[in-house]
């Protein structure tokens, strides 16, 4: 974990896209500073397979569906009689340049980053006002700030996340509630497609010389979700090795 570290003895998170990836890396940093980690995943074999690695609970959901967001909500109520940290990072993605993208895959993305975050923050809303306070921490992406070739798709819904960021800030601060992003550049299946020529190149463009690994994105989460980070919101907080600049 590093050199900080952060108590979150007693509060409870759920990370959505949490069987792999920066989403169960999050999961594990939070676990292991004392949160009761609710892990939500489209994939039921292996979001509970590392449920069961980490320590959490692994729940099967569809961010793209309403239902199934707002019982991952209540079962983590239910069993710990809190929610205090919502981590959105469920995504997907398919590419394709833009004349031809299917409505199918336009759609399917937005519900599921765009719409997958918008229906976790909303159906945490009531109990992070009963509480006085939360946490919601989204995950945008390069792509939503510059846009990029073939992600079209992808690029709109990432810049929605920062759109939306911002106005849940707005209208959630007067209930305790900070709402900011990260926006990671780190090695995830996302990018396991792109051929070792093109990878090496973008790589040579990050000020840094590399990708980010998964858990080199978990104290930036970690911060936000602290109570040291009460007084910042409506960041988007680039943890990218430099590419943003």
């Amino acid at each position: 974990m590093g050199n900080i570290s952060f108590d979150f003895t007693g509060r409870t998170a759920i990370v959505t896209g949490g069987a792999r990836g920066i989403g169960l890396e999050i999961g594990r940093t939070l676990r292991a500073s004392g949160a009761a980690v609710y892990l939500a995943d489209v994939d039921e074999a292996a979001v509970t397979a590392a449920a069961g690695e980490i320590g959490a609970v692994g729940v099967r959901a569809d961010v793209s569906d309403t239902e199934d967001v707002e019982r991952v909500v209540a079962t983590a109520v239910e069993e710990t009689g809190r929610l205090d940290i919502v981590v959105n990072n469920a995504g997907l993605l398919r590419d394709g340049v833009l004349w031809k993208t299917s409505d199918a895959d336009w759609d399917l993305v937005q519900q599921v980053h765009l719409g997958g975050a918008f229906r976790l923050t909303r159906a945490a809303v009531p109990h992070f006002r009963a509480q006085g306070g939360g946490r919601v921490i989204n995950v945008t992406s390069y792509s939503g700030l510059r846009g990029n070739v073939g992600q079209a798709n992808y690029s709109a819904a990432k810049a929605g996340i920062i759109g939306f960021t911002k106005t849940a800030a707005k209208e959630l601060g007067r209930f305790g509630v900070t709402v900011n992003a990260i926006s990671p550049n780190a090695e995830t299946r996302m990018i396991a497609s792109i051929p070792a020529d093109k990878l090496a190149e973008l790589a040579a463009a990050i000020p840094l010389g590399r990708f980010g690994a998964p858990q080199e994105m978990c104290a930036a989460v970690s911060f936000l979700a602290s109570e040291e980070a009460g007084y910042i919101t409506g960041v988007v907080l680039p943890v990218d090795g430099g590419m943003s600049m």
